[in-house]
């Protein structure tokens, strides 16, 4: 396998004969890294760590390092990695904590923008894009195919919905609705319905029309959101989308965006 004689890979990690470990890397002993993924140079990973195939590391992130939380006491916890994701300059990834299940992981075909944070215990999808700078606090769950901006922050707790798109600087302290185009005002408002993204993602006209009415009763017709849910239940046509807003609405323990 090509690894780079200034790196340092301890005897123990399992590392796939077609991965690349670039110079000064350092590899701990409990890590694992899959076919052909590569780490460009100055990566430093440790921890009981899993990285699937095809990812990407650019210089200087680390990966599986202990939790900043200060309830952590060092327990035995994971990270784990998909496959072909893109993790670009001085990204930072922590691993679980026994607060949280013990696991931080992250999908498939992910994009981590450079100076990105990834904080214990969160629980990301794929095909997300995290925009520069861009920080997931502990606890956070992010759906697959969501989009969050640059400088924006996740508070811990918080979910975002599939297909969401938050805005550049957002400061997120409740659930994204899925489908929704968050914006960046102050305080965070939802503008409607993620119309562009789904519609590139070849979602039915039909369903992107009910979510748009759905998004207006919720946050445009002064209706609380218990009055809100019934009006869409009545009058907005029934799809898998609009079942799946309102259940997320349901599960909120943060309350949801409007």
């Amino acid at each position: 396998m090509p690894i780079h004689p200034t790196a340092i890979v301890d005897p123990a990690a399992r590392i796939a004969e077609s991965a690349e470990i670039g110079p000064y890397c350092i590899v701990g002993a409990e890590v694992e890294v899959g076919a052909r993924t590569r780490l460009m140079a100055n990566i430093f990973v440790e921890g009981v760590t899993s990285i699937g195939e095809d990812n990407v590391f650019y210089p200087y992130s680390t990966v599986g390092v202990a939790s900043q939380d200060l309830k952590y006491r060092g327990e035995r916890s994971q990270t784990r990695i998909g496959h072909r994701n893109k993790v670009r300059e001085f990204v930072t990834i922590h691993r679980g904590t026994e607060g949280g299940g013990l696991v931080t992981s992250i999908g498939d075909d992910n994009l981590l923008m450079a100076y990105t944070h990834v904080a214990h215990d969160a629980q990301m999808g794929s095909h997300i894009v995290l925009g520069h700078g861009a920080t997931l606090g502990g606890h956070t769950v992010v759906g697959d195919w969501s989009v969050i901006s640059a400088f924006s922050g996740v508070h811990q707790f918080c979910r975002v919905g599939r297909h969401a798109i938050i805005g550049g600087y957002s400061v997120v302290t409740q659930d994204v609705l899925p489908f929704s185009n968050t914006v960046s005002e102050r305080p965070i408002k939802v503008f409607g319905a993620n119309r562009v993204g789904l519609e590139r993602r070849g979602f039915e006209t039909a369903a992107v029309e009910s979510l748009q009415t759905a998004f207006r009763l919720l946050t445009r017709s002064q209706l609380n959101t218990t009055q809100a849910i019934e009006r869409i239940r009545a009058e907005v046509p029934p799809c898998a989308e609009v079942d799946e807003l309102l259940e997320f609405i349901r599960a909120s323990e943060r309350g949801v965006i409007k």
